[in-house]
């Protein structure tokens, strides 16, 4: 899951002309779970400029993308340790203390999600998301689990914005491209998932998804 706060672009609507959407994809952290380390290290460090030194110089976005790429987080804390001997625990804590991040649900999304799932709309996932916490996830989150299918990063070894890991998606489980909604909060996985044709929107507030999904003929 990566950790940096993307401001969202402008909404678009999906033309009501196109053909009819069958399936919606959500990616996870900042869509469905409001996910954010800030969460645990502003228990764990004094003010908030320690904070955003402590996230930007040692636990780096490019450190936990590698969990996310398939990297194990016994390797990633490691590795990170000899280097910051000085800051061991605090990096440990990222690990062994990541459920803390996850403030809760993104209850609007989730309300989406409920009405597609009792609609009959398959619903899946696509995620940068390491291997071993997502299992944490799906035990903590379980409507998680309940999903018709998930491509999470860290089990494929591939990573958003890699356009292989949106064909994964689409070839696993039979899905086309043009009829199949995907929304995410970073802009460029957006960019990427409409390169290979998915119906992709940059993801604002469940709200407003609502609406998107509604005028491409879907029953939310």
């Amino acid at each position: 899951m990566t950790h940096a706060d993307t401001p969202p672009s402008s909404p678009s609507r999906i033309p009501p002309s196109r053909t009819p959407l069958e399936a919606v994809v959500f990616d996870v952290g900042g869509v469905l779970l409001d996910w954010n380390p800030r969460y645990l290290y502003r228990t764990l460090l004094t003010d908030e400029d320690e904070v955003e030194r402590f996230l930007a110089q040692v636990c780096t976005p490019e450190w936990n993308a590698a969990q996310d790429a398939g990297r194990t987080w016994a390797e990633g804390v490691a590795e990170l340790t000899a280097r910051f001997p000085e800051h061991g625990a605090l990096i440990r804590a990222y690990d062994e203390r990541w459920a803390e991040m996850v403030a809760g649900t993104l209850e609007e999304t989730v309300a989406v999600l409920d009405t597609l799932r009792a609609a009959g709309v398959p619903t899946y996932a696509l995620t940068n998301f390491s291997a071993e916490k997502w299992t944490v996830a799906c035990e903590k989150w379980p409507f998680l689990a309940d999903l018709d299918g998930a491509v999470v990063s860290g089990v494929e070894r591939v990573s958003k914005p890699d356009p292989a890991i949106y064909r994964l998606l689409l070839d696993r489980h039979g899905l086309t491209a043009d009829t199949t909604f995907y929304t995410d909060d970073v802009p460029v996985n957006v960019h990427a998932a409409r390169s290979v044709g998915l119906r992709a929107e940059v993801f604002v507030d469940g709200e407003t998804m609502r609406g998107q999904l509604k005028a491409a003929g879907l029953p939310v």
